[in-house]
């Protein structure tokens, strides 16, 4: 994927959606892209986290004790709660489909939490639609 492309689905992904063309062209560059077939787990629960993961291709299944609580897809995002709280991951993530995701570590989370308070805003209201 080119830096365009990156930045494009950035700019349309709801978290970063208000992000200066800027900053979202370094979000786009350190951003690392990652494939995963299907069947294949993502994220392990139990698992310490360091990373969010936005999908830019497929679909996930989000897994809490063997039984399906979630089933994401293109835009959604997965992996805030462990970077933001340092607890382990409290689900299973697994692809449904072929999928390519970006990752972003959370050094890198936290420097953008820190620069843009709308993208904080933008977890609070993704992790109250979660709980409720």
């Amino acid at each position: 994927m080119i830096l365009v492309q990156k930045i494009l689905f950035l700019k349309n992904v709801p978290l970063f959606s208000s992000m200066p063309l800027g900053e979202l062209s370094h979000l786009a560059k350190i951003a690392e892209e990652m494939i995963f077939d299907t069947g294949e787990t993502i994220i392990t629960q139990g698992e310490l986290g360091e990373s969010l993961y936005l999908i830019i291709e497929g679909t996930v299944s989000v897994e809490q004790n063997g039984k399906r609580v979630a089933k994401l897809n293109e835009s959604d995002y997965f992996g805030e709660m462990s970077i933001l709280d340092g607890e382990p991951r409290s689900a299973d993530v697994k692809a449904i489909t072929d999928c390519l995701l970006l990752c972003i570590n959370k050094d890198d989370f936290y420097v953008i939490l820190a620069r843009h308070h709308e993208v904080s805003l933008n977890i609070i209201r993704t992790l109250t639609h979660r709980l409720r």
